[in-house]
């Protein structure tokens, strides 16, 4: 039997016992695992509507500008972002306050059954389930959402943004996402849905040719 989790320690243990990402796994990544988890738990995804930032710099300011907007405008939001600088519980926000370690602790332990029933899960895959369940939970209006790393196959695209954000595009993560910036901006206009709201910072020609491009595809 699998040791029990009585604290919010344990519980952080317990997820650091998952694995990271590394470059030379990128080549498998797929949203699939997640999707199916999602749907396990009910499609959480699905029960709020959401604003989803990917670009190369200002993701976490813009992340933070735009729900205490939200906020402000009496909204309840939820914010999702990474990495965090003090404590894990700074990366999942209700109401612009980090997740209580009480709340934290009972949502781990709720999903663990099926975290463990959940082949090759990755550990920003569970802190991305364990989000986005805790925000349908607690019935937030509008979660805002910054991607990790790219934004086609990152987990939090998992979910359909209402708002798509892109933040200025440069060199990044290039033995991930590509070499060249039309390989880059291709990845992070991933996030972009038929129909969604897309908003860009400036960017250069190269970067803008490609968000004008997939923005006209998917009008």
């Amino acid at each position: 039997m699998a040791a029990a989790i009585h604290s919010y320690r344990q519980a952080l243990a317990y997820i650091q016992g998952y694995p990271a990402y590394t470059p030379g796994q990128t080549g498998n990544w797929s949203l699939e695992r997640l999707q199916g988890l999602l749907a396990r738990l009910g499609s959480p995804e699905k029960k709020f509507l959401s604003l989803l930032i990917a670009g190369t710099k200002g993701k976490g300011s813009t992340a933070a500008i735009s729900e205490s907007i939200l906020r402000s405008a009496h909204y309840q939001t939820g914010l999702y972002t990474s990495p965090y600088l003090h404590s894990f519980r700074e990366s999942i926000r209700l109401d612009g306050e980090p997740i209580a370690e009480a709340e934290f602790l009972n949502v781990l332990r709720e999903l663990r059954s099926y975290f463990e029933t959940t082949a090759g899960l990755t550990a920003f895959e569970l802190t991305t389930a364990l989000a986005l369940f805790t925000f349908a939970h607690l019935g937030v209006d509008i979660a805002v959402l910054e991607v990790g790393l790219g934004g086609r196959l990152d987990a939090t695209n998992v979910v359909a943004p209402t708002v798509a954000v892109i933040t200025p595009i440069s060199y990044d993560h290039i033995q991930v996402l590509g070499p060249t910036l039309t390989a880059i901006a291709t990845e992070k206009t991933g996030i972009i849905r038929d129909g969604a709201l897309v908003i860009s910072a400036p960017q250069v020609d190269e970067a803008r040719g490609v968000i004008e491009r997939v923005c006209s595809d998917r009008q």
